[in-house]
């Protein structure tokens, strides 16, 4: 059964391991950060709610520092092979609800999906993806990949553009694109209700496929 408030223990403190944790403390979570490194736990101790130094791979010591009670475990071993997979195999024994692991290649991929991680994230990979959508087209700002080879896109508006209304971005012709509105600074702007007039700098967030993503970022 899945708990009403997951609180949320992330095992190693790496680079990728401790961003996580951080971020997610600073939203107001409880966390619990896990290394074995004694001086990488004291670098988080005093950022984190609650640090443990202990082996991960030891089921006996993740049960005795309380991981059982946690909602959702992250395994942030990237580099150790062996380690993540006993972490992992440790964490489904305690039964946890939610475990997302991070992966090095992909076989390691394979082998933490076929211990049942819920997800298995290759960081390295995925920001590369999300480097390469933006270097290829210097209007996207950012994106979201829904899968599918859709994504959702926020694109900057153009100085040309600036002063026109929606209706010059010219989407009639790209049936397949979908502009679900726009920010203005931290202000969202609905273009559905009217065509609003553009402005430098403007986000336009746009919802297609990849390729035609692309062409219409090309064309502003």
């Amino acid at each position: 059964m899945a708990r009403a408030n997951p609180s949320y223990a992330v095992i190693g403190l790496g680079a990728f391991g401790s961003t996580v944790a951080l971020e997610l403390a600073r939203f107001g979570n409880h966390v619990l950060g896990v290394d074995s490194d004694e001086t990488r736990v004291a670098r988080f101790a005093e950022d984190l709610p609650a640090t443990a130094i202990l082996d991960a791979t030891d089921e006996t010591a993740l049960r005795e520092a309380g991981i059982d009670r946690y909602g959702v475990a992250l395994v942030a071993i990237g580099s150790d092979l062996q380690s993540s997979i006993l972490a992992t195999m440790n964490l489904r024994v305690l039964g946890l609800d939610q475990i997302w692991c991070k992966a090095g290649d992909k076989t390691h991929h394979r082998i933490l999906s076929k211990l049942g991680a819920d997800r298995v994230i290759q960081p390295e990979q995925e920001i590369g993806r999300h480097i390469a959508q933006m270097l290829n087209n210097p209007m996207v700002k950012d994106y979201v990949s829904l899968g599918n080879g859709y994504s959702v896109v926020n694109m900057l508006v153009p100085e040309r553009l600036g002063g026109e209304t929606t209706e010059a971005l010219g989407l009639e012709e790209w049936p397949d694109l979908r502009l679900l509105g726009a920010m203005r600074g931290t202000e969202f702007i609905d273009c559905h209700a009217a065509a609003p007039a553009l402005k430098e700098g403007d986000k336009l967030i746009v919802l297609g496929r990849r390729g035609d993503l692309r062409a219409f970022g090309d064309g502003l």
